[in-house]
């Protein structure tokens, strides 16, 4: 066990020193990440076996995935979101659900062994954006801030959107919706209502609590180390308790702890942001080690293509249908529909789906890895020239 802690430590400690490098260069940190956890697992040196590692992925993923979009939604400028709202509303409420229905069009046209109601769950599930590997664009103050604003919020809160619609389907696939008393509109409505409640109602009660205890001098700048993530988690976890989206509770937390802290907030998410990186180095080694090194001997052409035309056309079409008509220009569209990185949300929700039970689970949970390993490389390679070229055109 201390053999597997050592090369981990040793190497988090290793990359640190070099991560504000890397952001710097052309390759994205995580598909540094990637290739480094490739080389540790089973098919290179054999320091890891992906079998041991898969079990604690999804724990891992969730937790980082809920610190970075509550830190990101607490970010967020919400002068310029307040001006700009229709960009995000447009995406989720236009562009999501098209996704998701082409998504599903094409799987069920490509693989004749899922079914109606898988198909609709591997598009569920690639709908879904990464805010973690979308960062280096939400926070590049060359990127206009409207577009900056609109791909953080879009990408905040898709993820909790998608978990009603993914278990709906998963419902439907096995024919049952529990003990028969939750509906599909009822279930939306607990997933996404309950998490908001309660991400509202923890942060403002931290917030305020952390306030009155700053002005009575009680907070050490140690100790403020611990609070936001703690806050960040507490939401995340009680939504998820409550059978609610612990996504939607994260992020619409965020937004409520950064309005409610207003000047103070950088200095009181900085120490978070931090344990959000470190918690993303190891997600992104562990996922490389259990689930990117096996990839090659279980990709089929048809896996491939149904992976890049997720990435390209599933997502770009209906995102630049969706903002027609909105002022933006088309550059702005086709970059904005462009950054829809899939990460930590599809590979929880390619766990989730493993554990369901269904008959397609296996193939589904390939393509989803497939595509995530492919995101990686694709909007890692292009963030920094598409970042100039946006900044150059809009």
């Amino acid at each position: 066990m201390y053999d597997k802690l050592a090369i981990l430590a040793l190497f988090v400690f290793l990359y640190s020193l070099i991560a504000g490098r890397i952001e710097r260069s052309a390759v994205s940190g995580p598909i540094v990440l990637v290739a480094a956890g490739i080389l540790m697992g089973p098919v290179a040196f054999g320091w890891f076996e992906g079998g041991e590692i898969r079990e604690q992925l999804r724990l891992l993923a969730d937790l980082t995935l809920a610190l970075i979009l509550f830190v990101d939604a607490a970010n967020a400028d919400l002068a310029v979101l307040k001006k700009r709202y229709q960009i995000p509303f447009r995406m989720l409420m236009l562009g999501l659900p098209g996704v998701i229905a082409l998504g599903f069009g094409l799987a069920l046209v490509m693989f004749d062994a899922l079914t109606l109601f898988e198909a609709a769950i591997l598009a569920t599930m690639l709908a879904a954006t990464d805010a973690a590997l979308g960062k280096a664009v939400i926070t590049d103050p060359s990127v206009p801030p409207s577009i900056r604003e609109g791909l953080n919020v879009e990408s905040g809160l898709n993820d909790g959107l998608c978990v009603p619609i993914l278990f709906i389907f998963i419902a439907l696939a096995l024919d049952t919706r529990g003990d028969g008393t939750v509906t599909p509109l009822l279930l939306v409505l607990q997933e996404v209502g309950i998490g908001l409640l309660i991400g509202i109602g923890l942060s403002f009660a931290g917030a305020r609590l952390l306030g009155y205890c700053s002005r009575k001098g009680w907070v050490t700048d140690i100790w403020m180390q611990a609070t936001v993530a703690g806050l960040a988690l507490a939401c995340f976890a009680v939504a998820q308790e409550m059978h609610a989206s612990g996504y939607v509770a994260a992020f619409t937390g965020g937004i409520t702890f950064g309005f409610l802290a207003g000047e103070s907030t950088h200095k009181y998410v900085h120490a978070a942001e931090g344990v959000g990186e470190t918690l993303a180095v190891l997600t992104w080694l562990l996922f490389g080690v259990a689930i990117a090194g096996q990839l090659a001997d279980l990709i089929t052409w048809k896996i491939a293509l149904y992976a890049l035309l997720s990435l390209t056309i599933v997502r770009v079409l209906p995102m630049y249908v969706a903002l027609t008509g909105s002022g933006e220009s088309t550059h702005s569209r086709l970059f904005l529909g462009w950054f829809g990185p899939r990460g930590l949300a599809s590979i929880v929700f390619a766990v989730i789906v493993l554990d369901s039970g269904l008959p397609g689970a296996e193939m589904m949970s390939i393509v989803v890895a497939a595509t995530v390993f492919f995101s990686l490389i694709a909007h890692g390679i292009t963030a920094k020239p598409l970042v100039k070229w946006i900044a150059a055109n809009d």
